[in-house]
C-alpha cells in the first residue's frame, strides 16, 4: 500500500500529513514527491519518516504521471501535502474499494470552513463536473478532489497527459471512458493551516480544466465533437442556402453568389468534419481497447491486498 503525496512548498504542512496517514495506514509506505521546492520541504518529510523522491517538470500533472510510474503497489492513495484533507478517512477509503473490488474511490470534500472551500472554486467545480455528466454520462460530486483510492489496474493503465491541475479531470474521465467501478464518499475538508499558501489560481486553472475537456472530448469522443462542428457547419450552410435555392426555384436567377457560394462551402466543411469524426473515432475506439488490454494484463490487485490488516479494522 503506498501513499503519494505531491509537494511544492509544504514545508509547513508535510510533516504532519505524513505522520496523520503513517497512523492512519501503517501498513502504507508514504511517498512525497518534490516537485522543484525552494524551501525545506524534502529535508522535513524525511525527517518525518517519508520516502522522498523528486520530480523536475513543473506542474501537479507531471509529479502524478512520475509517482504512478514509479512506486509499485496493490493499493495507492493520492493526497495533497496542504494538510487539508482528513487522513482519519483513508481507512475507509480502502475498506472500500478492497471490499467491493473498485479501481477508484473518491473522496468528495464536505467543509464547514467558508476559507476552506471558496464559493468560486465550488462553483466552477459543480460546473466542470456538470460538463463531463454531459460528455462522459456521469456525474461525481466532486470531480476536482486531490484524495482518491486507486487499483494497481488502474495505475497502470491511466496514461496521465496533464501536467497541471487539470490532471483530477483527466482521471475522473479516465474512469468514465474505461467504465471502471469507481464510486465516491464524502471526507472532511479543512482550511490552510497559518504560514501555508495555495497553489491554485481560480480562473487559470478554470480555464486550463475547461481545456483539458474539450481535448478530451476530442480525443476520446471524436464523433462526437466533429459531429457537433459538422452540424454547426450544415445550419449555417442551410441559413446561408435555402434563401437562394428559394429565390433560384422562383425566378430561375440567383443573384446572391456569394450568399451560394459560403453555403457550398460550409456544406463542405461539414462532410469533411464528419468523415473526420468517423475516422477518428475508429482510432480512438481503437485506443481504448490498447488501455483496455493494458488494464486486464495486471492482476487485480485488491485480492492480494484484501487479506491485509486494513480490513481487520
Amino acid at each position: 500500500m503506498a501513499v503519494l503525496v505531491p509537494c511544492f512548498n509544504e514545508a509547513t504542512t508535510i510533516a504532519k500529513v505524513v505522520r496523520d496517514f503513517t497512523a492512519a495506514l501503517p501498513e502504507a509506505k508514504i511517498y512525497v514527491y518534490d516537485n522543484n521546492s525552494t524551501d525545506e520541504t524534502s529535508t522535513v518529510a524525511g525527517e518525518s519518516g517519508a520516502l522522498v523522491r523528486r520530480a523536475t517538470l513543473p506542474g501537479k500533472g507531471n509529479v502524478v504521471r512520475r509517482m504512478f510510474a514509479d512506486v509499485q503497489a496493490d493499493v495507492y492513495l493520492l493526497v495533497d501535502g496542504d494538510d487539508t484533507y482528513d487522513a482519519s478517512a483513508a481507512p475507509g477509503l480502502v475498506r472500500k474499494l478492497l471490499e467491493e473490488g473498485l479501481d477508484m474511490v473518491s473522496a468528495a470534500r464536505v467543509s464547514s470552513h467558508p476559507a476552506a472551500y471558496r464559493p468560486g472554486h465550488a462553483f466552477g467545480n459543480k460546473m466542470l463536473s456538470g460538463l463531463v455528466r454531459q460528455m462522459f454520462g456521469r456525474q461525481f460530486k466532486d470531480m476536482l478532489t486531490g484524495y482518491r483510492a486507486f487499483s494497481r489496474r488502474f495505475v497502470k493503465s491511466f496514461p496521465a497527459n496533464s501536467a497541471g491541475f487539470e490532471i483530477e479531470t483527466e482521471i475522473t474521465v479516465h474512469a468514465l471512458q474505461m467504465r471502471l467501478p469507481a464510486e465516491e464518499v464524502e471526507a472532511g475538508y479543512g482550511a490552510r493551516p497559518d504560514g501555508s499558501e495555495s497553489k491554485l489560481n481560480t480562473l487559470a486553472d478554470g480555464w486550463r480544466i475547461l481545456r483539458m475537456i474539450s481535448l478530451l472530448v476530442r480525443e476520446e469522443r471524436p464523433l462526437q465533437f466533429f459531429g457537433g462542428a459538422a452540424l454547426v457547419a450544415l445550419t449555417l450552410s442551410a441559413i446561408l442556402g435555402l434563401p437562394v435555392l428559394a429565390e433560384f426555384a422562383r425566378t430561375g436567377a440567383v443573384p446572391r453568389f456569394p450568399s451560394l457560394i459560403v453555403s457550398v462551402g460550409l456544406a463542405m466543411v461539414a462532410i469533411v468534419s464528419f468523415a473526420c469524426g468517423l475516422i477518428l473515432d475508429a482510432v480512438a475506439r481503437s485506443r481504448l481497447e490498447q488501455r483496455r488490454l493494458a488494464y486486464l494484463a495486471l492482476p487485480a490487485g485488491w485480492f492480494v491486498a484484501g487479506r491485509s490488516k486494513t480490513l481487520e479494522r
